[in-house]
């Protein structure tokens, strides 16, 4: 039976909505929530990243993301440094930097969980298919 793209798209937000949950349970004994971890995260990966970099890279708005970095710069997880211009720069601390480690361990143990009874090809094809897919986006 083929799939609907609107039933595809549902189940999408549901696997999204499950690893939303599993992920905010299995990251708060380290303290962090997931848009704390996924900001570590992305910090690690585009270290000196902007404000606005991390904003994007988070789903976030400029403003609630800077008043999120503020409180993360306040519990030492990251540090901010003058960019160019006027810009902003975050690096990750060393207790960022540990959170972080902790938290992909977690991370990964739970999207495995997920995608446990899918062959490795079919999590190739899987990934092949969204990447298909979002560059399709208009929305980006």
């Amino acid at each position: 039976m083929p799939h609907h793209p609107a039933d595809v798209a549902l189940a999408v937000k549901r696997l999204q909505h499950r690893h939303h949950r599993a992920l905010s349970k299995a990251l708060a004994p380290l303290g962090l929530s997931l848009v704390q971890w996924d900001t570590l995260r992305h910090l690690h990966r585009n270290p000196d990243a902007s404000l606005h970099d991390l904003a994007v890279l988070t789903f976030q708005t400029d403003q609630s993301f800077g008043s999120l970095a503020t409180r993360m710069a306040e519990r030492g997880l990251i540090e901010r440094a003058p960019g160019p211009g006027r810009a902003v720069r975050h690096r990750l601390t060393e207790e960022g930097s540990r959170l972080r480690a902790a938290g992909q361990e977690l991370v990964d143990e739970v999207v495995g969980i997920s995608f446990q009874h899918l062959s490795a090809a079919q999590l190739d094809q899987l990934g092949e298919l969204l990447d298909i897919a979002l560059g399709a986006d208009p929305a980006g």
